[in-house]
């Protein structure tokens, strides 16, 4: 049965009308590369695309035509670019015109800057008399995009802003409906701030908003700049080029869709109406061009749908095959795209990966994605997408029902880079757990996601000395500091640039796999909670040296490079700092010299949550051993040895915050040394939403019969007022003696099953946290 995109826009908040969905069309560029020349994008060949898209692909969606670099040639007497008279020598209105009379909409590219000739020629620019173009070049001179092709304008000139203005009223008489951006920065190779386009993206979208033109900025833009991005434009590419450079071989290859992963597990919540995470051209349609496997192109054109990517091709649409015909024609694959709810991966810490959305109607979309080396059966639980109970589960390739389950479903054999794409709906009783970064969630006021006011599930190891001596044991001794590892493959590591990820390489990695780029000017950043931070990498001869950024500011180069002929050295901490001000630290990493950089893991030091963090136990002398928990008890989630959970009441108990470990369990363990894991709750998914202002809201609108907000509670918090479908219905105290997080805080049952809106208010006290809302279907 055809699930079709939602009549209603996506809920997220207000987004430029026009851009509402992720936009679906055509792209030249990766011809362009394929064909070896860059002015393929002759007016033949644009007619010719467009009337393919016509025929084969037009009513599944697909209706822009975005010519790429070159078009234009020269520029008019006020500065402005002029179209290509060898490309188009008809003129290009008559291009856009056939495209427009094809029920379509056209696109061109565009870079920041003022091009040297515009400047030295001095042209009056339209529309400003006494502004010229050699009045808005920033002095001294200097460049304004990667390839040095323009000078950087100075926008505290008015002029400036109206020489972009001046442009985009030609664009809009010409008919243009969308402009790519490129060589943005930050980002697009240089995040150092030595380029910085951000003046020129706001210039422009000034200009085009006016005119309802949609704006595209390109490429690989810096994600700690996300937000800025989200105001300014309709689309942003996360990655470079998806194009493998590899001649008339193929147009992509598998690593360039890989690599996406990593960087879609940052980017996800950053997408959502009037703007879209852009993974650039979606090469699937001909498998004698694309590059990749039937498995391969299935699942790149999952990735796109899921991600809710803007839908646009770079195959030669005169071209396609009839498998890429049905992977860019499945209507239910195409409709969860439209949705315009990005999914979110369960974990990146592996090759089977688990990615979901949760949709306006209760339902998730789920993929399974198996990027390893062999065919294996992937389970996912509904546990892991916040959802308790029963669900039915439909195949959306193959468009087929597939059953109930009352708790996880199992794809067998998801093959070698390979995918299943699966509709989850939830049947009547179960509840369902929103995160406070789910989209639909609606923030009123200034609030921030974490910021230091979240807490992180986390274990820390008590080592247990085990003797047999008759002795008295030694007193317990109490650690300041612990240590936690992060792999590589951490979601909290932001990778901006063009990483990837290599797994056993068998070179003594930290679990076996890293993170590595090419690119000088690519980067990792980390925000942490502690007191200390270490980079963990290898030393190599292929290596150079890395920028080291803390909270902002430069504060040490460091060489990971060795000797040629030197034996390679894992794991080696390349920087540390352990004297930090126990608080949210931000560590940024950037490549500046060799052939590669990587990153195995990153240390964090916090304070001890155990006292003492090291006891002893003797066999002839037993006795029990106790440990006070520097968190509250209530956030111990339990204690384990070798992956063995110890049984509460048994082997240990817990009284307020302290822990007695029985010696009847002790006597069990071996002479020597011994490890005890005890592992604390966080907040849900590890992150919280706050606000410092009262008056500021959360909201959720659901359709169900129950709705409960769990969050923490805190001796920095106070009171907030809740309100269902907008009458105050109680309020709150979130206040405690200590920091306790996911507690159920307020609850409301017995509700007509219908559409509510739920609303928690902030009253009084220092901050409000907000972190699930949980609600009942019917």
């Amino acid at each position: 049965m055809l699930r079709a995109a939602p009549a209603t826009p996506p809920a997220d908040g207000p987004g430029d009308p026009w851009a509402v969905r992720p936009y679906m069309g055509w792209s030249s560029y990766s011809m362009q590369v394929y064909s070896g020349n860059g002015k393929w994008i002759t007016a033949d060949q644009i007619v010719k695309q467009s009337d393919a898209m016509k025929s084969k692909l037009q009513k599944y969606g697909y209706k822009y035509i975005n010519v790429d670099a070159a078009w234009n040639d020269g520029f008019d007497a006020n500065g402005r670019p002029k179209p290509s008279a060898t490309l188009y020598p008809q003129g290009l209105q008559k291009v856009i015109d056939h495209v427009h009379g094809n029920g379509q909409k056209f696109g061109l590219y565009l870079i920041p800057g003022v091009g040297p000739q515009v400047y030295e020629a001095a042209l009056p620019i339209a529309g400003a008399p006494g502004c010229t173009t050699k009045d808005i070049a920033a002095q001294p001179l200097r460049k304004a995009d990667y390839w040095g092709i323009g000078y950087k304008m100075d926008f505290t000139n008015p002029c400036s802003q109206k020489y972009i203005d001046s442009i985009a009223d030609n664009l809009a008489r010409w008919g243009v409906d969308f402009i790519k951006f490129d060589s943005v920065t930050p980002g697009s190779g240089i995040s150092d701030l030595s380029l910085d386009a951000r003046d020129d993206v706001a210039a422009w979208s000034a200009a085009l908003k006016k005119r309802k033109i949609w704006f595209e900025l390109s490429w690989a833009v810096d994600p700690k700049y996300a937000d800025y991005w989200r105001s300014k434009a309709n689309g942003w590419r996360i990655d470079w080029d998806v194009e493998c450079y590899c001649g008339d071989e193929a147009l992509t290859q598998w690593a360039n869709v890989a690599r996406l992963f990593p960087n879609l597990a940052t980017w996800w919540r950053h997408g959502g109406n009037g703007g879209w995470n852009d993974l650039d051209s979606l090469n699937v349609g001909n498998g004698t061009m694309d590059g990749l496997t039937r498995d391969e192109r299935r699942t790149a054109m999952t990735l796109w749908a899921i991600s809710a990517a803007p839908l646009y091709l770079g195959n030669d649409m005169t071209k396609l095959d009839p498998y890429g015909l049905s992977l860019l024609t499945n209507p239910e694959v195409i409709a969860v795209d439209q949705a315009g709810t990005p999914a979110r991966p369960v974990s990146t810490a592996t090759q089977q990966q688990t990615w979901y959305a949760l949709n306006p109607d209760g339902s998730y979309t789920v993929a399974l994605f198996n990027l390893g080396r062999a065919d294996k059966d992937m389970t996912v639980n509904w546990s892991d997408l916040g959802l308790t109970g029963a669900a039915t589960v439909r195949d959306l390739w193959d468009r087929k029902d597939l059953g109930r389950f009352p708790s996880k479903f199992t794809a067998p054999a998801v093959p070698i880079h390979g995918v299943r794409l699966l509709r989850v709906t939830p049947q009547p009783g179960a509840t369902l757990a929103v995160n406070d970064d789910a989209l639909r969630v609606g923030y009123e006021g200034a609030w921030t996601r974490n910021g230091g006011y979240e807490a992180a599930a986390t274990t820390q190891p008590l080592a247990l000395t085990v003797t047999d001596t008759g002795n008295t044991a030694p007193p317990a001794t109490t650690g300041p500091v612990r240590t936690i590892a992060h792999d590589d493959t951490d979601p909290g590591i932001t990778y901006a640039g063009t990483w990837s990820q290599s797994t056993g390489r068998g070179f003594g990695d930290y679990n076996d796999g890293v993170h590595y780029t090419e690119r000088n000017g690519d980067s990792f950043e980390y925000t942490f909670q502690g007191t200390g931070v270490a980079y963990v990498t290898e030393l190599d001869s292929s290596q150079g040296e890395v920028d080291i950024y803390l909270d902002g500011r430069l504060v040490q180069t460091v060489n990971t490079g060795r000797e040629p002929g030197q034996p390679r050295q894992a794991q080696q901490t390349v920087f540390s700092v352990n004297d930090l001000a126990n608080g949210s630290h931000t560590l940024t990493a950037v490549k500046k010299s060799g052939s590669f950089m990587l990153v195995d893991r990153i240390d964090v030091t916090q304070p001890s949550l155990l006292d003492p963090s090291a006891a002893a136990f003797d066999r002839q002398a037993p006795a029990d051993v106790t440990v006070e928990l520097l968190r509250a008890g209530s956030e111990l989630a339990g204690i384990s040895r070798g992956g063995t959970a110890l049984v509460a009441g048994k082997d240990y108990t817990l009284s307020g915050s302290t822990v007695t470990l029985r010696s009847a369990y002790l006597l069990g363990l071996a002479v020597g040394e011994a490890q005890l894991d005890f592992g604390f709750r966080g907040d849900h998914l590890d992150d919280v939403h706050a606000t410092t202002r009262n008056g500021d809201a959360v909201t959720y609108t659901f359709t169900g019969t129950a709705v409960d907000w769990i969050t923490a509670k805190a001796p920095d918090q106070g009171l907030a007022d809740i309100y269902i479908d907008g009458k105050k219905t109680v309020r709150v105290d979130l206040s405690s003696a200590s920091r306790v997080t996911q507690q159920k805080v307020f609850g409301v049952a017995g509700l007509a099953n219908k559409q509510h809106t739920f609303r928690a208010v902030k009253v009084s006290g220092d901050v409000l946290r907000t972190d699930v809302i949980r609600y009942t279907i019917r």
